[in-house]
């Protein structure tokens, strides 16, 4: 017999909590790609490694003190909290602090590949 049934804002709400409460500040490295910067001034985009990804914010006043432009290809440190946005059930990460590592390994190697095309 079902005990309790729970709506699907519930369940994602319970999972929100569960989330933020447990990530609520972590460091995390990863290739940026998909870079996206509407308007807004907000970047968005995909932190990536070479078997899972996660989606990225960084919010425009955070973005104002970054030093460089991020770009895709990018490997950077990151620091922030993980979140989930409810209307889609999708967590992400909301970043506080970005910091370039250099060229990211996949598109050295997208890079070197196409070098190697060309001879």
């Amino acid at each position: 017999m079902k005990s309790h049934i729970l709506t699907v804002s519930q369940l994602t709400s319970q999972i929100k909590n569960v989330l933020e409460s447990s990530f609520s500040e972590v460091w995390i490295e990863g290739e940026i790609s998909n870079l996206s910067v509407p308007q807004s001034g907000h970047a968005y985009f995909t932190l990536k490694d070479e078997s899972s990804q996660i989606r990225a914010v960084l919010f425009r006043s955070q973005a104002r003190t970054l030093r460089f432009n991020p770009e895709d290809g990018i490997q950077a440190v990151c620091r922030g909290r993980v979140s989930l946005y409810e209307k889609r059930g999708e967590y992400q990460i909301i970043l506080e602090a970005l910091e370039p590592k250099g060229i990211g390994a996949l598109q050295l190697a997208f890079l070197q590949l196409k070098e190697k095309l060309e001879k």
